[in-house]
């Protein structure tokens, strides 16, 4: 029974999923001067958690060719054999229709819609399209990836704000040098199983070029929050300090030391990802911001 529960599990990505649930649960604290509703962060969080479950579980079931070829996917329940399409389907509709529930029934519309929105266009637009389809895959469908700290924001607040816009942009422009770095470590993975990823179909050298351009608008992109008087100097300065390690190793994988040097990329940029939310967390309550005159220019959107 315990073997059998793991593989459901591992159905939904939890390390994934965390830092998923992570950057929601900073957008639900960033959108309220105090501490958010109890029950709207609550319900969102076990809300917003199950559609990313179900959304990693369609993952699973639409991938499992793909699954199946690749040496670090090759060990998926549905890959082994060990679950069957059938099983994967109910457990992933299961998880997706209780989400829709919760977020209805206990937070509000608004935060249901962009909720289920973001699962479609994980589950289906990328991973069974996109995915297939475009060397650019990654940052187009990086979208629905981002919508975390935006449904967070929404589920205690009811609204789109501008604010809440911003940090899905960073995850959005985060996305592409955090999953090519993987891509480059992967390339031949990804070539067996005939997915078009950028270093596959553009090769290597390119795709470090990529990874350094995104890197740098990633961190011009990170200064927003300070210049719109969203958050003060103490996230600013953890900002800079932790885009110039990023820029370190994407400057470093122009020329790596050896082949596992874009792994090293790739984890620093989940460490990099933590940190800042991080920072933005913590100086929104060790040094709150009067946010008085950014509101004339960011107005909710309803």
């Amino acid at each position: 029974m315990s073997s059998r529960v793991s593989q459901y599990v591992e159905l939904t990505k939890p390390r994934v999923v965390a830092l998923i649930v992570f950057t929601a649960i900073i957008g639900m604290f960033l959108a309220v001067p105090g501490w958010p509703p109890l029950r709207e962060s609550v319900a969102g969080f076990i809300g917003i958690w199950l559609a990313a479950a179900s959304a990693a579980a369609i993952n699973h079931l639409i991938d499992q060719r793909i699954d199946r070829l690749m040496a670090r996917t090759s060990h998926r329940p549905l890959a082994t054999g060990s679950l069957t399409p059938t099983q994967v389907l109910i457990f992933a509709i299961a998880l997706g229709t209780l989400s829709m529930a919760i977020l209805i029934a206990l937070v509000n519309p608004l935060t249901a819609a962009l909720t289920f929105a973001s699962l479609i266009g994980y589950a289906i637009v990328y991973t069974a399209f996109l995915k297939r389809a475009t060397p650019q895959n990654i940052v187009i469908g990086g979208a629905a990836g981002a919508a975390p700290p935006l449904l967070g924001w929404a589920a205690v607040t009811g609204e789109v704000h501008p604010y809440a816009l911003l940090l899905f942009l960073i995850i959005f422009v985060w996305t592409p040098p955090h999953f090519w770095a993987l891509a480059i470590f992967r390339r031949e993975d990804y070539s067996r199983a005939q997915v078009p990823m950028l270093p596959v179909t553009h090769g290597v050298t390119y795709t470090r070029w990529h990874v350094l351009a995104y890197t740098i608008l990633l961190v011009i992109v990170t200064v927003l929050p300070y210049l719109t008087g969203m958050s003060g100097l103490f996230y600013l300065g953890g900002a800079l300090v932790l885009g110039a390690g990023f820029l370190w190793y994407a400057v470093r994988l122009l020329s790596p030391p050896d082949e596992w040097f874009a792994m090293k990329v790739f984890n620093y940029s989940i460490v990099y990802l933590m940190a800042l939310f991080a920072f933005l967390l913590a100086d929104h309550y060790l040094m709150p911001q009067p946010q008085a005159a950014a509101a004339i220019l960011f107005k909710p959107v309803g």
